[in-house]
């Protein structure tokens, strides 16, 4: 016979005979110990006779848990947020697909500010999958696993139109500027010299009416919160 002095594992007060396999309950945040008292009995003649009890434990860790991390958007040689886990895990493991943003295929622990990288002019997302795990007694016990990402917007650019001529106090035609990645614009600046006034935002060297001298117009492209490399263009 025995008798259990916890039973919120799982297992019930009292037994006779064998322990059957059951599924282990821990609700909590920390370990919970049961500690089950065997007796044996020996019975004849209508006498039970009880021998020297004897006693062991069963320990159920917790599932451990963890709070889903916020996902992270940043520009190709920006610098990320450190992510720091948090829930009821001692430890935490994590996977990541897609190493090609500069964080390894996978670790233990928080993830450490890194540079991010986005060499090519697409938006590159990672998945990252972390999992809680809670030690105990030389038992690894692991929980829910939660995923976030992390998207490197790329460099925008813009192709160079080349230096323009004009003459004096007339109107030029609009030119269309290009360039990576899908929905850039772009910010013009230094043409007030010339006629041309700042613009922002904009597709293209919008039509202006001439002044007599000569400008260098600085171009800089824009996309998804991500500011590339300016270019120069001549006007005169």
């Amino acid at each position: 016979t025995w008798t259990n002095d916890n039973a919120t594992i799982g297992l019930a007060a009292t037994g006779t005979d064998n322990i059957a396999a059951f599924t282990a309950i821990n609700a909590g945040s920390t370990p919970v110990t049961a500690n089950i008292t065997v007796t044996p009995v020996y019975s004849n003649g209508g006498v039970d006779c009880n021998g020297t009890p004897q006693a062991f434990t069963i320990t159920v860790n917790p599932s451990p848990t963890l709070a889903d991390p916020a996902n992270q958007v940043v520009c190709n040689g920006n610098t990320t947020s450190a992510v720091t886990f948090t829930g009821t895990g001692t430890s935490y493991t994590w996977i990541n697909d897609n190493i090609s943003i500069g964080l390894g295929a996978s670790g233990t622990g928080n993830i450490g500010a890194f540079t991010a990288t986005n060499t090519g002019s697409t938006p590159v997302t990672a998945t990252i999958s972390v999992t809680p795990v809670y030690s105990s007694g030389g038992l690894d016990c692991s929980g829910p696993s939660e995923t976030f990402t992390i998207t490197v917007n790329p460099t925008p650019a813009v192709n160079n139109p080349g230096d323009q001529n004009y003459c004096n106090v007339s109107v030029t035609t609009a030119i269309p500027l290009s360039g990576t990645p899908s929905g850039v614009v772009f910010d013009i600046t230094g043409g007030a010299a010339i006629g041309l006034a700042d613009q922002v935002g904009v597709t293209q060297i919008p039509s202006y009416n001439t002044i007599s001298g000569s400008a260098v117009i600085t171009i800089t492209p824009r996309a998804n919160g991500c500011s590339g490399t300016p270019v120069n263009v001549s006007i005169t």
